[in-house]
């Protein structure tokens, strides 16, 4: 039997003290005496948040079908009993054992989102983990990173091991290999990282050295030992078929943030949108098989009990098969009250067919991103949709019996103009004008309801958009404040609503985003003068962050307000994230000029992809 680590009466000071005691349905026990490697899968949020990542899910699911290997969880405190571990000195435990994080082989953290750092830190500090890699001994689990944020590690380089650069279905057994036979052996710690340096993904931060010029920006980043690689190389799967996948997921013990079955239904994007980072790295687009789709689905819902179903993609109307699937889990799950979610919907792609099996008879709110409220700045940013296929998307879902919408747009891109700005709301009149010309009087069941978000545009490596400047502070607050007044001056006026994001949180994940090493002294200084929880807006603190800045001597803007050249060394260049250089920096001129660029299922684009051999590169060809 299992004791816990925390005391029956910390337990009752705490708020929901199911985040830390483990015991959920499917949550992996194993005996430790019969195993090589233990492993703390942790995701630097609080439980509700980690429990929704699917990527946690499916390195815990693969690691855990290793019979030498025990993966646990280990997910932030909340500060209520942050506060009291650092009272009691309670050093940070996983949840299936309960034993303390430091005495575990390996330390994985899943790096989401930039706002998660001083979090990371905090994982480290309540393990009794040193903070800084260079202190740490043979004593100390290996901290290893992955996540979308591992593509520009620099900001954190001194702070982990090792990154793992990719999916990680594809490099992580020979690691773990790797890392057994070499205990075995009794290597030491410099001798695996050594070895795991020329796996194929892995990066070793203290391997390589950074040097920067009389201006502040990066000359030269290179390897300081034989056994590192020049450049790191994205690790990349291709076949599904085989590849591992949680049946049976870990139940929470409370209410998740995404509180059902997760099916990924397709890794990777077609449409090539310059914003998004995750369309560019996660090239090329694959489906899975819908047969496979099918046992997987009725296998989780089948072992957990949940009564909803998320086909999770990026654009999940892209799926060629979505039809199929939605027929197999409505005959499927007939009378079970089965709820099937669909997230990532294009609204030129819109089939009043599809969405009429997934939504109940209340019809609640569709959710759409046009990103850009005018046809010009749509193309600039590759968006691909036209006003004319989002006023038929709105149509055809108010005559199928829809009346509240969400739209989601950003502010701040680049070349955005005061008239673009306005047309984000003179889109959302013609959305409204749509519902009252087209819905006759007595079929509509109320006002239509319109709700405006708008965030504030971050630059993200790997993307087209790497090299461009964010929108200062005080011009993200003047595009919002002429949103909102033209938005008052529509018609429809009452029949909308607009959200803004706030820009002293997002100015900072664009420093991180783009940071490098040097980035590290304002996040360890961040924390020490106690940042947490930074994406949590009621404990988020600018006063922090601008002291950490000022006592780290260290420039925001020349990270945020600084367009780069072409030709600059970027912090993550010695990365190949799979897509060519010379396809991101033509996309960047296609920008300039406004010109669309068609999705790959239209026309390949040259982006480097192809030579994976897998997916949409590949379709139609013997």
């Amino acid at each position: 039997m299992r004791n816990l680590a925390l005391k029956d009466e910390i337990l009752l000071q705490i708020e929901k003290p199911a985040r830390y005691i483990g015991g959920e349905v499917n949550a992996a026990m194993k005996d430790k005496g019969e195993i090589d490697i233990r492993f703390a899968m942790c995701f630097p949020d609080v439980y509700e948040i980690g429990m929704s990542h699917l990527g946690l899910q499916i390195l815990y699911h693969m690691f855990n079908e290793r019979e030498d290997t025990w993966c646990e969880r280990v997910f932030s405190p909340w500060t209520d009993l942050d506060a009291i571990m650092r009272r009691e000195k309670i050093p940070l435990f996983a949840l299936e054992s309960q034993e303390p994080v430091k005495n575990f082989d390996f330390l994985g953290i899943t790096i989401q989102y930039e706002m998660c750092y001083t979090n990371i830190l905090q994982i480290l500090d309540l393990s009794q983990i040193p903070l800084y890699a260079k202190d740490r001994d043979e004593s100390h689990p290996l901290v290893i990173g992955g996540g979308p944020c591992a593509f520009n590690p620099e900001p954190l380089a001194p702070f982990f091991d090792l990154f793992y650069i990719g999916e990680g279905e594809a490099s992580y057994p020979a690691f773990l290999d790797t890392y057994a036979r070499m205990k075995r052996e009794g290597r030491s710690r410099m001798e695996f990282l050594e070895a795991a340096a020329q796996i194929p993904g892995i990066y070793v931060p203290a391997f390589y050295d950074a040097e920067y010029g009389a201006d502040g920006a990066l000359t030269s980043f290179a390897p300081n030992r034989p056994c590192a690689p020049d450049r790191v190389t994205r690790q990349v799967l291709t076949d599904f078929a085989s590849a591992p996948y949680p049946d049976a997921p870990v139940v929470p013990n409370i209410k998740a943030t995404q509180d059902r079955v997760t099916l990924e239904i397709q890794r990777g994007c077609i449409r090539g949108c310059r914003f998004c980072q995750a369309g560019m790295i996660y090239r090329p687009a694959r489906e899975k098989d819908v047969e496979l789709l099918k046992k997987q689905a009725s296998d989780m819902l089948r072992n957990t009990g949940h009564e909803e179903i998320s086909l999770n993609s990026l654009s999940s109307s892209d799926y060629s098969q979505l039809k199929e699937l939605l027929d197999f889990l409505q005959e499927e799950f007939e009378g079970e009250a089965v709820n099937v979610s669909l997230p990532s919907l294009r609204i030129d792609a819109f089939s009043l067919q599809i969405m009429r099996r997934i939504q109940d008879v209340k019809k609640s709110s569709l959710t759409f991103a046009p990103e850009a409220g005018s046809q010009r700045l749509r193309d600039v940013i590759n968006k691909g949709l036209t006003q004319e296929s989002i006023l038929e998307g709105a149509r055809e879902a108010f005559l199928g019996g829809w009346r509240r919408v969400k739209l989601y747009f950003m502010l701040g891109l680049p070349s955005e103009s005061e008239e673009d700005v306005k047309s984000i709301a003179h889109l959302a009149q013609k959305i409204a004008e749509t519902y009252y010309d087209e819905v006759p009087k007595e079929q509509r069941s109320g006002k239509v309801q319109i709700t405006v978000s708008t965030s504030y545009f971050v630059p993200k490596p790997f993307t087209p958009f790497q090299w461009a400047p964010m929108a200062s502070v005080e011009t993200y607050l003047e595009r919002v404040a002429a949103l909102r007044e033209e938005m008052r001056l529509q018609e429809n006026h009452k029949s909308m609503k607009y959200n803004w994001h706030e820009a002293d949180v997002t100015i900072l994940e664009g420093f991180l985003a783009r940071g490098d090493r040097r980035a590290a002294k304002v996040i360890a200084r961040a924390y020490e003068l106690g940042a947490m929880y930074d994406a949590w807006s009621e404990h988020f603190h600018p006063e922090l962050w601008t002291q950490a800045f000022a006592d780290a001597d260290m420039d925001i803007d020349f990270y945020t307000l600084r367009s780069r050249e072409v030709s600059e060394l970027l912090p993550w260049d010695f990365i190949d994230a799979g897509i060519k250089r010379e396809f991101l920096e033509r996309e960047w001129r296609r920008a300039q000029e406004g010109s669309v660029t068609p999705n790959c299922r239209q026309e390949c684009s040259g982006c480097g992809a192809a030579r994976h051999k897998g997916g949409v590169c590949v379709e139609g060809k013997n």
